[in-house]
């Protein structure tokens, strides 16, 4: 587990946090009080970052994984307005896309909410086995 803050000339801090986790029920859910933890360390509360993290982290655990690989969160801050979430997981083939479950289904709504929370969120391939599903959120000043 790895938290840094960096300063670049004439900027605000870069904070960055990076953990592996087990891709485990109680993964997901360490990831989310993890990042929690961080972001109210660095003077920042967010549920919304909360729940982010909570379904990226539990898509990687129940979707992506491959056993014996860990998932890598990853959240950064950036001049205190931009807060990025990182999952990377080891199942680049499976790439995640949002779609509406039946109105009966149990799971299924994890990228929807991330879709309606996030003010955009993407997937990036690579290098093989690896994607990270990312979102991101505008920070109040």
């Amino acid at each position: 587990m790895s938290s840094e803050i960096t300063r670049t000339e004439n900027s605000a801090p870069v904070r960055e946090f990076t953990v592996l986790l087990s891709p485990t029920r109680r993964g997901a859910r360490l990831a989310r009080l993890l990042a929690a933890a961080h972001l109210a360390d660095w003077g920042i509360t967010s549920e919304t970052a909360a729940q982010i993290v909570a379904e990226l982290a539990a898509n990687a655990a129940l979707h992506a994984r491959v056993p014996g690989r860990d998932f890598r969160l990853s959240v950064t801050v950036r001049d205190d307005t931009c807060l990025r979430i990182e999952v990377t997981d080891t199942l680049s083939e499976r790439l995640p896309h949002p779609a509406t479950p039946a109105d009966e289904a149990e799971v299924g709504r994890g990228l929807l909410i991330v879709e309606a929370l996030a003010d955009r969120w993407g997937v990036d391939q690579g290098p093989t086995p690896r994607k990270t599903v990312w979102a991101e959120c505008g920070l109040l000043p």
